[in-house]
C-alpha cells in the first residue's frame, strides 16, 4: 500500500529504526532519534543496492517519488543511479575547480589586457597556483592552503611574483563570488602574510653632465642604424621600451608632429599622444628612408622585417656603449625625463600624462589621453632642445617659460 503524508507525519520513533514502504522500492526509515530518511532499494547487474534520496520533510513524499522515478529510468537504461550521481558530482566539482574558474576569468577579461600581460598572468597561474590548488573546488580553498602555495613561490626568492600571484588569485576569487561559485575571497585574509617587496628602480642617468655624455656616445654608436635610431628616439619620447620597439609607421603624423599609440598597445589600454619635437621628426624622417617602405615597424628585427626588434636590443646596445645594467637601461630614459623635468618646474600633471602613468580615477583616465596637450607640446620641444644642448656640452635648462599656461 502506498504511503501518504498523513502516515509519514504520524510515524513515531521507536527503539529501533522502522521502515515505511511506498512503492517500486521507495521507503522511509524512521530512526530512534526521530529523523526520517528516504531510501530506494534497487537491483542492477544482479546486485542489490540502496540509494539515499534525502530527508523528510525537506524532501516531500512527492519529491521522493520524482527522484525514485528518475533513478529507475536510469536503471532501465543500464545506468547505476548511484554511480551516475557520483560522476555528476565529480563533473560539477571539476567545473567549479579553482583552475576551471580561473581559466574562465582569464578568458573573459584578457581581451582587455595587452597580449604580454595576459600571457604573464596565465603563466604565473599555471606555474605557481594550479599545481597546488587547481583541482580543488574553489569554494573549499581556504587561506592556510593558499598561503602554503604562496610560500612555495617565496621560498625560491620570488617575493614580487608571490605578491602578484596572490593578487591574481584574489581577482579569481572575487569573480567566483560574483558568479555564485564561492562565498568569499580568502586571499584578503593574507594581508601582511608575505614579506614586503623591496622596490627596484630601473637604472637611469639623471645627472645633466652624464646625460650629455650618454647622448654623445649614442651619436657615435657604430652598430645597426635601426638600433641607433631607437637609441636616439628613446630619450626624445621617453615612452616605455615595448611601446617604442612595437612602433608602427601608420601611427605617425610627421607633418603634424604627433605619434598616436593605439589603446591596445598601451599598458593602461588608453590611446596615448606623443608630441614630436623637431629633433624627433628629423630622426624619424631619416629612419623612414630605410624602413618606411619595407616594414610596418620603425625598428624591425635583423632576422625578419615582419617582426619588431628584440626586447633586448636597446639594452644590449647600451652595454656595447659601456653602460652597465646598474647604470642605464632602456626604461631608464623615462626616469631620466621624469626626474629632470620635475626638477625644472614643468607641471607635474603634464609630466605624468606624458609618461602615460595610470590615472587613479579610472573613469576620468579613459577620457583624458589628450589632457595638458598644449603644455606637453611645449615641454617636449623644450626637452629636446635641452637634450641637444647637453649633447653639445651646454647645461642650459629646459624650464617652463613664464608665459606657458598653468593647468
Amino acid at each position: 500500500m502506498a504511503l501518504t503524508d498523513t502516515a509519514i507525519r504520524k510515524a513515531q520513533a521507536g527503539d529501533k529504526p522502522a521502515k515505511l514502504f511506498d512503492e517500486r522500492g521507495l521507503y522511509l526509515i524512521v530512526a530512534p532519534s526521530g529523523g526520517k530518511w528516504w531510501r530506494l532499494k534497487y537491483r542492477i547487474e544482479g546486485k542489490e543496492k540502496l540509494l539515499s534520496l534525502g530527508t523528510y520533510p525537506d524532501t516531500t513524499l512527492g519529491k521522493a517519488r520524482e527522484k525514485r522515478d528518475e533513478a529507475r529510468r536510469l536503471i532501465a537504461e543500464g545506468i547505476d543511479p548511484s554511480a551516475h550521481r557520483q560522476a555528476t558530482k565529480a563533473a560539477r566539482a571539476e567545473e567549479n575547480s579553482f583552475e576551471a574558474v580561473a581559466r574562465e576569468w582569464h578568458t573573459k577579461f584578457s581581451p582587455k589586457w595587452t597580449e604580454k600581460h595576459a600571457e604573464r598572468i596565465l603563466r604565473r597561474l599555471e606555474r605557481d597556483v594550479f599545481p597546488w590548488i587547481g583541482k580543488r573546488p574553489i569554494q573549499n580553498v581556504n587561506a592556510p592552503e593558499l598561503l602554503t602555495a604562496m610560500r612555495r613561490v617565496e621560498a625560491r626568492g620570488a617575493i614580487e611574483t608571490a605578491h602578484r600571484a596572490l593578487r591574481d588569485v584574489g581577482q579569481v576569487f572575487r569573480y567566483a563570488v560574483a558568479t555564485g561559485r564561492a562565498e568569499r575571497d580568502p586571499s584578503s585574509d593574507l594581508r601582511g602574510a608575505l614579506p614586503p617587496v623591496v622596490s627596484k628602480h630601473h637604472a637611469a642617468i639623471t645627472d645633466p653632465k652624464e646625460v650629455g655624455r650618454l647622448l654623445r656616445d649614442i651619436a657615435l654608436y657604430e652598430g645597426s642604424f635601426i638600433t641607433k635610431s631607437a637609441l636616439k628616439l628613446a630619450p626624445l619620447t621617453f615612452v616605455r621600451p615595448g611601446e617604442l620597439r612595437f612602433a608602427q609607421w601608420r601611427e605617425f603624423d610627421l607633418s603634424g608632429k604627433e605619434w598616436r599609440i593605439p589603446a591596445e598597445r598601451m599598458k593602461m589600454r588608453v590611446q596615448h599622444i606623443v608630441p614630436l619635437s623637431r629633433q624627433a621628426v628629423a630622426v624619424l624622417r631619416e629612419l623612414r628612408a630605410l624602413t618606411g617602405e619595407s616594414s610596418e615597424y620603425l625598428f624591425p628585427s635583423v632576422r625578419t622585417w615582419e617582426r619588431p626588434m628584440s626586447d633586448m636590443t636597446v639594452n644590449a646596445a647600451l652595454r656595447r656603449l659601456g653602460y652597465g645594467k646598474d647604470e642605464m637601461t632602456g626604461h631608464g630614459f623615462r626616469s631620466m625625463a621624469s626626474t629632470i623635468l620635475n626638477e625644472q618646474g614643468w607641471h607635474a600633471d603634464a609630466i605624468e600624462r606624458q609618461l602615460a602613468h595610470s590615472e587613479r580615477n579610472k573613469v576620468r583616465g579613459a577620457y583624458n589621453y589628450a589632457e595638458h596637450l598644449p603644455e606637453r607640446r611645449k615641454m617636449m620641444q623644450a626637452w629636446a632642445d635641452y637634450l641637444e644642448s647637453l649633447e653639445n656640452g651646454s647645461t642650459t635648462s629646459a624650464k617652463r617659460s613664464s608665459t606657458a599656461p598653468a593647468h
